[in-house]
């Protein structure tokens, strides 16, 4: 029987992942959305997550991605649209994405994983809940993909966004703001803060003012690493996230679950085994195989 427990949770979190993030870090993704008209890497990003919302202000950006600055999405975004529009990066994403995991899979006898990954992933998606979920619910809104490994990839990026969204929530419930949650995680050790510096748009001076209501919160000491109540807070944050995720699967019963949870590691594997994939990322994956 599988234990559908936080654990189970992050497996699946850790096996989906390096399929969806594809689009953020392959060549054939950046490629894709630069030929479609967006200019620089960030603009490429911020189009091609938000175009499933449709040509959306910053401040939906900022709200649905959650841990960027508005000054950070603002370079990007409305500006993005007027350069190409929404339907412009979903093609280019997609296009690109399918092309990246087509490159991974090659020489790998992969076509039943792919199939099955593809076809149970998809049935956990479709079913899974939209309420209170935006950017999975603007993905879930898209047409389903025809070709059978971009089919794959659209199943784990709902299922990822679906993930996301409950993140979002839980943060919110707690109070954390999203670039709170960017030096918890560098306080829990979980992330370098040169990586969140870089990748998130930080200067020292925002560090320190969003440090400092950390500390006044008892959240964070004044060593920069979490209290204990800054620990049982995240933790409570964490485990909200994994409850949450799991939802998405309970229409697969325990001999599914297994067959994705196999399925998918050995599809995540081959596209680690690219080297696309930074070792550390801003949401601090470290991949469960």
């Amino acid at each position: 029987m599988v234990v559908r427990d936080a654990e189970l949770a992050r497996r699946l979190w850790s096996r989906l992942e390096p399929i969806h993030v594809v689009t953020y870090f392959s060549p054939e993704v950046r490629a894709a959305l630069s030929g479609a008209g967006y200019k620089g890497f960030w603009m490429g990003y911020f189009a091609g997550r938000a175009a499933p919302m449709g040509p959306v202000g910053p401040e939906v950006v900022f709200a649905t991605f959650c841990n960027f600055s508005i000054a950070h999405v603002s370079r990007a975004i409305p500006d993005a649209w007027t350069f190409a529009p929404p339907s412009a990066a979903l093609e280019a994403r997609e296009r690109g994405s399918a092309a990246a995991l087509r490159r991974a899979f090659a020489g790998r006898d992969l076509a039943g994983p792919v199939e099955t990954a593809a076809v149970l992933a998809r049935a956990a998606a479709e079913s899974a809940p939209m309420e209170g979920r935006a950017l999975f619910a603007a993905n879930r809104a898209l047409p389903w993909p025809t070709e059978p490994i971009a089919g794959l990839w659209q199943a784990c990026t709902l299922l990822r966004e679906h993930r996301g969204d409950g993140h979002v929530a839980a943060l919110a419930a707690a109070g954390i703001g999203g670039r709170e949650a960017n030096v918890l995680q560098t306080a829990a050790g979980i992330v370098p803060r040169g990586v969140f510096e870089a990748a998130r748009y930080y200067d020292d001076a925002e560090w320190d003012r969003v440090s400092a209501r950390l500390i006044d919160r008892e959240l964070v000491g004044p060593d920069g690493k979490l209290t204990a109540r800054g620990k049982d807070v995240r933790n409570d944050i964490e485990d909200r996230t994994d409850r949450a995720a799991l939802t998405a699967y309970d229409r697969l019963d325990d001999e599914q679950l297994q067959q994705l949870l196999d399925a998918l590691a050995l599809l995540a594997r081959a596209v680690i085994a690219t080297g696309d994939i930074p070792e550390v990322t801003p949401i601090g994956q470290r991949f469960e195989l």
